[in-house]
């Protein structure tokens, strides 16, 4: 495993923390999620460390504490993973979890408590169990709403019929693809950022479990996170897999990129 490009702030001074958790254990279609931590730390190396847009330098914000590596007990993993990230809390560092599938957002929402969950996902993810897993990531939405007041969810466009029926409550806001250039956060309260790969239509990010075509553009997904990032008290990016030649890695790496250096200019 290697460090995230540019996140060699001293631990004690950095305000962002790099959290891999490459959980692997629920995939439906295609496996590989082990591996996004790695992938989104490599197809970084390209990037520079300056953000000439909000005058940032990464390598001044960000350290890497390495990976929490799993085991196949999802459930008791994600308790400890939330303590790991909690710790980060504590320590007055923002965690930037890096997955694996999209059950370790649940671990990211205990540890971070927000009020509203704020999703880029091609699922609505509203399973109480899905193949008898309450911990399959086609759960984390209905396990984000035990946690906060509000689901938001960007660019989803396929669920079974009775996720449509939960979607349809009052604690669940839909704005499909043809509406997210136009969505700007109405919410009240902090924010849990989750990005899903898979958000992005698969011609732009490939490297994913459960492609879904006619989703968002990269340059769509960067506006929600620069929309969200003053809000957020909690962020990751997950279900990268090693599917594709490296941009569903890049564009993961570029969008964590872009919450930093976002959420610092924010807080100035």
């Amino acid at each position: 495993m290697g460090e995230f490009p540019g996140a060699n702030a001293d631990p004690d001074d950095a305000d962002y923390a790099v959290v891999g958790a490459p959980l692997d254990v629920s995939t439906t279609f295609r496996p590989g999620t082990r591996f996004g931590p790695d992938r989104v730390r490599r197809f970084a190396r390209p990037f520079d460390d300056y953000d000439q847009r909000t005058d940032q330098h990464f390598s001044d914000l960000v350290f890497d504490s390495g990976d929490v590596s799993p085991w196949d007990d999802a459930a008791d993993y994600l308790d400890f993973l939330s303590g790991s990230l909690r710790d980060h809390h504590d320590d007055g560092r923002l965690p930037l979890l890096v997955g694996g599938e999209h059950t370790v957002t649940v671990a990211g929402l205990r540890a971070a408590d927000p009020d509203v969950y704020v999703c880029l996902d091609a699922h609505l993810d509203l399973y109480e169990a899905y193949a008898g897993n309450e911990y399959s990531h086609a759960t984390v939405t209905h396990h984000a709403l035990e946690i906060v007041d509000e689901a938001i969810l960007l660019g989803a466009r396929t669920g079974s019929e009775a996720e449509w029926d939960r979607a349809a409550e009052s604690d669940v806001t839909i704005v499909t693809p043809e509406e997210v250039p136009q969505w700007r956060p109405d919410f009240d309260g902090d924010a849990y950022l989750s990005v899903d790969i898979d958000a992005a239509d698969p011609a732009f990010a490939p490297g994913t479990g459960t492609p879904e075509p006619f989703g968002l553009s990269s340059r769509e997904m960067r506006d929600v996170v620069r929309a969200v990032a003053p809000s957020a008290v909690g962020f990751d990016i997950v279900e990268v897999n090693d599917r594709d030649d490296g941009q569903a890695g890049s564009l993961a790496a570029k969008l964590l990129r872009e919450l930093v250096f976002t959420h610092a200019d924010s807080s100035e």
